[in-house]
């Protein structure tokens, strides 16, 4: 069976969207990330998997939805894949984000990341990038975290992109 392309974030994230929708209709997304998968070739800013938390306040849920091009393991399903609704409970940290704020996709943020990490990406051009979309205290405006490494806590480099406006905010080493 052929594989679906890999995607950049607005675009997974749009097709999981709808589902989510179908759950809750005022569901609202409250972080969105890619997931590397090693058996698709992905150019930078895009991904081969992606996941997304939504929130629904009337529910009282979250429930997270993914998008693969394949089927993996992780319980990566080809296509868009809904999991069990849990518990919500508003936390300090995360906040659900307006999909408006949404106008600079995945591939556009790298674009801007690698440009202010150049003499990192020199020295490590084999490291692998990671894509988190999400609103926190850190910033005003919803931020793509662009960190090269396994984990947003082991990564060595980390950059922030404004959602909404494309611009470089912060460098983290």
């Amino acid at each position: 069976p052929k594989q679906l392309e890999p995607l950049t974030g607005r675009q997974a994230f749009q097709q999981m969207y709808i589902g989510a929708r179908q759950w809750a209709p005022d569901c609202q997304p409250l972080k969105l990330n890619n997931i590397p998968l090693a058996e698709v070739k992905a150019p930078k800013g895009k991904s081969g998997a992606w996941q997304c938390v939504f929130v629904s306040q009337s529910l009282g849920k979250v429930k997270t939805y993914s998008w693969s091009a394949i089927e993996a393991e992780g319980n990566l399903h080809k296509g868009v894949f809904a999991g069990q609704d849990e518990s919500y409970s508003p936390s300090r940290q995360d906040h659900p984000f307006l999909i408006a704020a949404i106008r600079t996709d995945s591939d556009e943020a790298y674009t801007e990341a690698a440009a202010k990490a150049e003499e990192y990406l020199g020295k490590n051009p084999d490291k692998p990038v990671n894509f988190a979309l999400e609103q926190t205290p850190r910033f005003p405006d919803l931020a793509w975290r662009i960190f090269w490494g396994e984990s947003i806590s082991t990564s060595e480099y980390t950059v922030f992109v404004d959602a909404t406006t494309g611009k470089f905010l912060e460098r983290i080493r």
